[in-house]
């Protein structure tokens, strides 16, 4: 399941800007695995920068904010915020992500259910760029406004698009979801999503929501592991 979320608004992502446009900026290999080695051009923030961990707070409560993120992802955990930027032909091959991500010079892990790429420069600023995705649905071309996140299975080939004007400027994350199974978490996110455009109609206390809602609950109380 391929979902766009809106996160920053224009305040939160002017915050966001004044904060990694001011920071020195690094080879983008310095988190690659040896497959994205051979296959990604681009420059990235060191993870361990203030720059970093400030701007990346930022997002993570922008995130914890936004209920479509909530119910698309049903994260347990979330890898902490990274950003990269591509210019003059900058590109990232065909890869897939590494199916566990281990923050540097800490314990913290997490198993990549889903990946993450938050674009925070208007698409009219760049040509090319555009984050394509291979799924079973065929291949996908994503480039969203600032600000505007799309969400998508990590265990997808991904591509980044050479950049042949301007610069792509986005932040990129894992989420370790509750629901470990794909087909079972888009399952919750369809059931949830249709109790929520009936509710509107029929309000919350209507009798057929209550028992939408408590089968919803139940089926994520036998998917869900926390």
């Amino acid at each position: 399941m391929m979902i766009a979320i809106p996160v920053l608004d224009a305040e939160a992502l002017a915050r966001v800007r004044a904060i990694i446009d001011a920071a020195p900026w690094v080879d983008g290999n310095v988190t690659s695995g040896y497959q994205s080695a051979l296959a990604k051009r681009n420059m990235q923030l060191p993870e361990e920068s203030p720059a970093t961990r400030e701007a990346g707070a930022i997002i993570l409560d922008a995130l914890g904010k936004a209920p479509l993120f909530i119910a698309a992802a049903l994260p347990l955990k979330v890898y902490p915020p990274l950003f990269n930027s591509y210019e003059g032909g900058q590109t990232f091959g065909v890869h897939i992500d590494n199916a566990v991500r281990i923050q540097r010079g800490t314990e913290f892990r997490i198993r990549s259910d889903l990946s993450a790429t938050l674009f925070l420069e208007d698409p009219d600023a760049y040509d090319g760029g555009e984050l394509t995705v291979e799924d079973q649905f065929g291949v996908q071309q994503v480039k969203l406004p600032a600000g505007h996140m799309i969400l998508y299975p990590a265990s997808s080939l991904h591509r980044v698009e050479p950049v042949t004007r301007g610069k792509r400027t986005a932040c990129f994350f894992w989420i370790q979801s509750m629901v470990r199974d794909g087909e079972a978490r888009r399952s919750l996110f369809e059931l949830d999503t249709a109790i929520q455009t009936i509710a509107q109609d029929r309000g919350h206390d209507d009798a057929a929501i209550i028992q939408l809602t408590g089968v919803y609950h139940n089926l994520l109380r036998r998917w869900a592991t926390t």
